[in-house]
């Protein structure tokens, strides 16, 4: 039976791979099956739909384990044109839409269901299945074309149109076996990146790599390492600790032994064009050449790169050139066409300027506005007017803005170190180039823009799995901190406020480079901690970067006079925190229940800026972690309140008996965030006697713990007082009823306990409802030693009476409560009978191992831990030591 108006399942395809995996009904599993679709996916090196298929998987397993509350199977088909993946739980009469109903199959306000509404919207083609025995959901995502691959050839350009490298260009080689470390370093490896061959040779290549972090996107380097062939770009950190941008092209290789290994060339990012081999379709048609070239193509270049970073900087070189000049600069206009983010530039520091903002209207007229053409001849006769270029060198430039339908999308701009170098014609120039490329450029933009919201909503699933799984405010900190870094950023620091009164507390520090920890956590302790502001978004925090810029001053002026000394460690370890928060920083609140509860500190390494789609992420993680946090917080003090009520319920020790052997064995169910509502007390009456109490209030929490209270207190009082057991029980009996509807049952085994002269020990016990006590004797023979009477808190005018007997040396009384003998394994229970044959077998034990045998026999009558508080009280007369 398939869902109405859904395409149902096909089978004409070829499946050329599957994986299959079963997962439990219980919450981790949700995060095990995304972790199985990502590694079975990026395993057939289908990236391009790995989010996709983990956030339709997410939540289809979701509904199997959680809503459902079925195990879920799920299995991953490659196809021809594409992948499959089936989730089957053994539900089916959940959710089964009926033919002819107006029924919606999904609501999106309600929390099941949205796996449905996924798939509409996320997969190529879906369906619902349904048999006798279980039910199935499957999506379908289809694979991007790419053409076959074929030899590339550019065409014959003009010299000034070949791209510009260094007067000699030097190709790093680099070989990787199969654990990823390195085996070959060339001599243009040694010279780009300052490592000399027996310095890296043995050392895994991914320690010196800076891998591009984007959340939920792409593959890490390892996979990368895996891929039989990859291209693209990211970083390597030199010798002097500088990270140097690569254009890397990596092919896997295998010897004449079968062994496997990685050949990367790599060069410097400005050089990409040395090795860049981009997929373009092949030009076999005989009349392409007399065709009218795309104005598009005439600027950018064929084949155009395929993605957005590339586009952008093919962009601000080609426009350099053809302006012949020293730099050029792009920004990309923010939705609401305020600001402007820097997004690539050449002939400047990139470092400093990447993602920097600047406002769209930076002064008045039209020369101060990025939505018109403006000349500047001179930038020192008006300093500030393109702040990009503040202290660059650079004196003049010429900007242009770039529409889509009339709206701002971004500016380009080229400048040069010489005054009047551009004039109106060359604006109009760069103008109409703009104009060509300004569509596939805010189209490339919208891309990476859907491709970072999947990715987004794919993290902050996975960073909710993982915040709501504890429930420990120390691990709640540490998750906060290793989600946000390095996916966010290069560091993270958490503050916390225990509450109104509270100064912020830095609670947690983390940086992706270990060795940073240390002295990021030392500066930021000597600083005040940011101000507790609950307005939303993020906020920059200059204070880390000001005092690592003092504190590596003060050390360098300390260091001028001692020139002739090595630098200390002390040292380097300044210089390095002030190179790591010497960038960007912003401080997130962190608001629970209209409360700030702390702060959520991101940092970045010298000149470095957020991205404003990092900063809404990273406000959305901090909602949760907020709440996440003040859910830990919340349960830290129940769990402190519940167990400080626990133990004042019970007596802090008990006395030494003359003449008998007394043990007791007491442990609460559950995970100690609610109060039992089983005690019990021993203590002394008067000279010679003592009163002893076991007992079980119906139900646990606050009620309970109030009637146990009033239990172990009163039986202490009444039975100080002179009142017999019979009396004692009549009296609180009457009292639990004055309680109301806040009254409990309670059975209650109470007694008294004269030790005698002759070694034996006389008992009087009134049994209210409660498990009758054990008699074992000396023969291994077991009775009950008390009948049954009424529980308390039910009956009002109770008529109770009191048994005596005689514990003879070598006999053992045993006092439990139900959780004993209600122990249960399936149907089975061990009941009276069972606890019988279990003290049979204790003849000649002491108190404390008649007590430690029962706790075992009861522990292993069933696997799953106990489900109800037990008390376990025995009592023996010790035989008399012959000499």
């Amino acid at each position: 039976m398939a869902e109405p108006g859904v395409e149902t399942r096909t089978r004409s395809s070829v499946i050329t791979a599957r994986a299959a995996a079963s997962f439990d009904p219980v919450g981790r599993s949700v995060a095990i099956a995304r972790a199985f679709v990502r590694d079975t996916l990026q395993g057939w090196g289908h990236s391009d739909v790995v989010d996709d298929a983990v956030v339709l998987t997410s939540e289809l397993v979701t509904n199997a384990v959680i809503h459902a509350g079925t195990s879920a199977d799920v299995l991953c088909l490659r196809m021809e044109d594409g992948v499959r993946v089936e989730v089957a739980d053994r539900y089916p009469e959940r959710e089964i839409p009926i033919q002819g109903t107006r029924r919606s199959f999904a609501n999106a306000d309600r929390e099941n269901g949205r796996g449905l509404l996924l798939c509409a919207a996320l997969a190529s083609r879906w369906g619902v299945e349904y048999t006798p025995t279980y039910k199935q959901v499957w999506f379908q995502l289809d694979l991007p074309e790419r053409p076959v691959g074929t030899r590339l050839a550019g065409p014959v350009l003009p010299t000034s149109l070949l791209p510009v490298t260094d007067e000699r260009v030097r190709v790093a080689v680099i070989q990787i076996d199969r654990s990823a470390a390195i085996v070959s370093w060339n001599e243009d490896a040694e010279h780009i990146f300052g490592y000399a061959a027996d310095q890296v040779i043995g050392k895994p290549l991914p320690d010196i790599a800076a891998w591009p972090h984007t959340p939920g996107l792409g593959s890490g380097i390892a996979e990368a390492l895996q891929l039989s062939r990859w291209e693209g770009s990211y970083g390597i950190r030199s010798a002097d600790g500088r990270v140097v941008p690569v254009y890397a092209s990596h092919l896997r290789v295998r010897d004449t032994h079968g062994e496997p290994s990685t050949v990367c060339l790599l060069v410097r990012n400005h050089e990409r064009a040395v090795i860049q081999t981009a997929l373009r379709n092949s030009t076999s048609d005989p009349g392409a050449e007399n065709r009218t070239m795309d104005p598009f193509e005439v600027f950018i270049g064929s084949p155009a790169p395929d993605d957005l970073d590339g586009l952008l900087q093919r962009t601000v070189e080609r426009a350099r050139d053809m302006l012949d000049g020293d730099s050029a600069f792009l920004l990309l206009a923010t939705d609401d066409e305020t600001e402007l983010e820097v997004r690539a530039s050449t002939g400047l520091p990139s470092a400093r300027q990447r993602f920097a903002r600047v406002p769209v209207e930076a002064g008045t007229g039209r020369y101060g506005s990025a939505r018109m053409p403006a000349v500047h001849d001179d930038l020192t006769a008006v300093p500030g007017a393109v702040p990009l270029l503040n202290d660059t060198g650079m004196r003049s430039v010429v900007t242009v803005p770039l529409k889509v339908e009339g709206r701002l999308t971004g500016s380009l701009g080229v400048a040069a170190e010489g005054p009047g170098r551009y004039s109106n014609e060359e604006a109009l120039r760069l103008q109409f180039a703009a104009d060509r490329i300004a569509l596939a450029v805010e189209s490339a933009r919208l891309g990476e823009l859907e491709r970072l919201r999947r990715g987004s909503l794919s993290f902050l699933v996975e960073a909710s799995d993982l915040l709501a799984g504890t429930l420990d405010r120390d691990q709640t900190l540490a998750l906060m901190a290793q989600m946000t870094v390095p996916t966010l950023a290069t560091w993270c620091a958490v503050y916390t406020i225990a509450d109104q009164s509270s100064d912020p507390y830095l609670s947690y520090v983390l940086h992706e480079d270990e060795e940073r920890i240390d002295g990021l956590k030392a500066l930021l302790s000597k600083i005040n901690p940011p101000d507790p502001v609950p307005t939303p978004g993020a906020r920059i925090w200059t204070a880390p970067a000001e005092a690592a810029h003092r504190a590596a001053l003060r050390t360098s002026m300390r260091e001028l006079g001692r020139t002739s000394s090595p630098l200390s460690s002390g040292v380097d370890t300044t210089f390095a925190t002030a190179g790591a928060v010497g960038g960007e920083t912003v401080v997130l609140p962190l608001v629970a229940r209209n409360r700030v509860i702390g702060m959520l500190t991101l940092g970045k390494p010298s000149d470095d800026h957020f991205r404003q789609e990092i900063l809404e992420l990273a406000e959305d993680l901090s909602r949760r972690a907020a709440l996440a946090l003040d859910n830990a917080r919340l349960y830290s003090e129940r769990t402190a309140i519940s167990q400080a009520l626990q133990r004042s319920l019970l007596p802090p020790g008990l006395p030494e008996v003359p003449g008998v052997e007394v043990d007791v064995i007491y442990r609460a169910a559950g995970e100690g965030n609610e109060v039992g509502g089983d005690f019990y007390d021993l203590f002394p009456i008067r000279d010679g006697a003592y009163g002893f109490a076991i007992g079980d209030v119906c139900g646990t929490g606050p009620e309970a713990a109030a009637v146990t209270g009033l239990a172990r207190h009163a039986l202490r009082l009444l039975a100080r007082e002179g009142f017999g057991g019979p009396a004692v029980l009549e009296r609180l009996n009457a009292a639990i009823l004055d309680e109301g509807a806040r009254s409990r049952f309670l059975t209650l085994l109470y007694g008294e306990l004269w030790p005698q002269e002759d070694g034996s020990a006389i008992i009087k016990v009134v049994c209210a409802g409660h498990p009758l006590p054990l008699r074992l004797r000396q023969d291994g023979t077991v009775e009950p030693a008390a009948e049954p009477q009424p529980l308390l808190g039910v009956i009002e005018d109770l008529e109770l009476y009191e048994q005596t007997l005689t514990l003879d040396p070598g006999d053992v009384l045993l006092c439990v409560t139900d959780g004993v003998t209600e122990r249960r394994e399936g149907s089975r229970m061990l009941g009276d009978d069972g606890l019988t044959d279990v003290l049979t077998t204790c003849t000649g034990l002491t108190a404390g191992a008649v007590a430690s045998r029962v706790l075992r026999a009861v522990e292993r009558f069933a696997a799953e831990p106990a489900s109800d508080d037990m008390a376990i009280l025995a009592m023996r007369v010790p035989e008399p030591r012959h000499n």
